[in-house]
């Protein structure tokens, strides 16, 4: 069987019999006070506990929260990857391109006229997208958007057909001219 820990102490030589007596009146006469509710009870420990416990609970809490908004942000990457390589359109090699600006940059990508005039009219749009740019149709970049705003760079709004009362509507202004 264990020995207590006065024993303990006692076999240690930390204590003396008559501390350790002393000890233990000490205890005896702070429980009858407190039975007596002469004495309020020392809570000190428990107060401690609850205060630590209760500091675990909200630490846990945030971790939890930090967790989830991380688990939900690769989501909406891994979304937004899924939408644009799902709806991309396939590159075009050519001598024609359309400039656009990307924050202070100038930047282009090869395109045919069909390409160009729907990406001027607002029926196509271009997103950043591994390292480089994607041009897709404008319903997934409308989505992309909604996920992350920063991947689009060129999403022109729509443009109606010319009023029947502009007098020059017979007069097409060309988006991007080639010099």
């Amino acid at each position: 069987m264990a020995l207590s820990l006065r024993d303990q102490l006692l076999n240690a030589g930390l204590v003396n019999e008559k501390q350790a007596k002393q000890a233990g009146k000490q205890k005896q006469k702070q429980e009858r006070l407190e039975r007596k509710g002469q004495v309020e009870k020392d809570d000190s420990q428990r107060q401690a506990a609850l205060q630590a416990q209760t500091e675990k609970i909200a630490r846990d809490r945030e971790l939890n929260r930090q967790q989830q908004e991380k688990a939900e942000q690769k989501a909406r990457v891994a979304q937004i990857k899924q939408l644009i390589e799902a709806s991309r359109l396939p590159k075009l090699d050519g001598d024609d391109y359309y400039n656009f600006v990307d924050g202070k940059k100038v930047k282009r990508l090869a395109v045919n006229r069909m390409v160009r005039e729907k990406l001027s009219f607002g029926s196509l749009a271009i997103v950043r997208h591994g390292g480089g740019y994607e041009i897709i149709p404008r319903d997934a970049a409308l989505k992309v958007q909604e996920r992350d705003e920063r991947r689009i760079v060129l999403l022109n709004t729509p443009t109606e057909e010319a009023d029947a009362d502009d007098p020059y509507a017979a007069y097409k202004v060309p988006d991007d001219l080639m010099w």
